[in-house]
């Protein structure tokens, strides 16, 4: 096979993954609710319910001293939780949903790299429209100084809670486990970052958790004039980390048990042209399983 047939063959190969994966997003309603209506809910209620006495906090990534309208603020947390949560959400039902046919697909030697490929490619789909959609909605009530960079804190860190997700979707036995855990990391990672709950918001702790760098990089997008690279580049790191283990952990729930001459036959045609979890495979490798 020439070198343009396999990169086309593989080529085709994400394409499917990546419009099998998206798919299964656009079913997932409830996930589309809690778009529509959660995240508007939670920017708003802060608006309206959170005082809006000034409060005075140190902004660790850069060692500033800044003073920010409390609803303002709890705004920031509560888009970054909104975002955390659901992508985690989507992620983590996607991955669980599809895992079994994951497993047949990689049996039928469906490439795995491709697979996951998919995942993330629509998880970088995900991430990016549900943090615009937050920031566009939090500039309906006040003006951050750069709105930009609050939508790369909230992309950065929807992308790691999705990256663990997939983790927990691909690990985990039962659903009602992978959205506890999901709910759990998320409280309380973000608030103990918030400065009105917790004044020690700043203590050197807090640079461990796991959206430290887009807390430190959305809050400084609504009230600071410098963008915290470091700090980005940190969660960038933890994206990475995250992407790692749930690849890790995917390649080991989907590897085949089967004889190696068997993985290595060549996908049928049917095996590519999948659209659904739970739709049969007929492939000779699966039957034979």
């Amino acid at each position: 096979m020439s070198r343009t047939s396999r990169m086309h063959r593989s080529w085709h190969h994400f394409a499917a993954a990546t419009r099998f994966a998206l798919i299964e997003h656009g079913r997932n309603r409830f996930a589309m609710v809690l778009v529509a209506l959660f995240v508007p809910t939670w920017i708003t209620l802060a608006h309206l319910v959170i005082a809006r006495a000034p409060v005075q906090f140190r902004l660790r990534a850069t060692g500033e001293m800044l003073r920010a309208s409390g609803n303002e603020l709890s705004q920031i947390s509560g888009a970054l939780n909104a975002a955390t949560l659901i992508i985690g959400f989507m992620m983590f039902a996607a991955t669980f949903v599809s895992g079994d046919f994951d497993r047949r697909l990689a049996m039928a030697g469906y490439p795995r790299l491709h697979l996951l490929l998919a995942k993330v490619t629509a998880l970088v789909i995900a991430s990016l429209a549900v943090a615009v959609y937050a920031t566009a909605i939090t500039c309906q009530y006040w003006s951050p100084r750069r709105p930009w960079l609050l939508v790369v804190g909230l992309f950065c860190a929807a992308m790691t809670y999705g990256a663990f997700g997939v983790t927990l979707g691909a690990l985990l036995k039962r659903e009602v486990e992978g959205m506890f855990t999901i709910v759990m990391i998320s409280i309380l990672d973000l608030s103990l970052q918030n400065p009105i709950p917790n004044p020690a918001a700043d203590s050197d702790f807090i640079a461990y958790l796991p959206s430290y760098g887009a807390m430190q990089a959305s809050t400084a997008a609504g009230f600071s004039t410098t963008v915290p690279l470091a700090d980005l580049f940190l969660q960038l790191a933890w994206f990475i980390a995250a992407a790692l283990l749930a690849f890790l952990v995917f390649h080991r729930r989907t590897r085949s048990a089967l004889p190696a001459a068997l993985v290595a036959a060549p996908i049928p045609a049917q095996a590519a042209a999948w659209g659904a979890p739970g739709a049969p495979v007929a492939t000779n490798a699966v039957d034979q399983a």
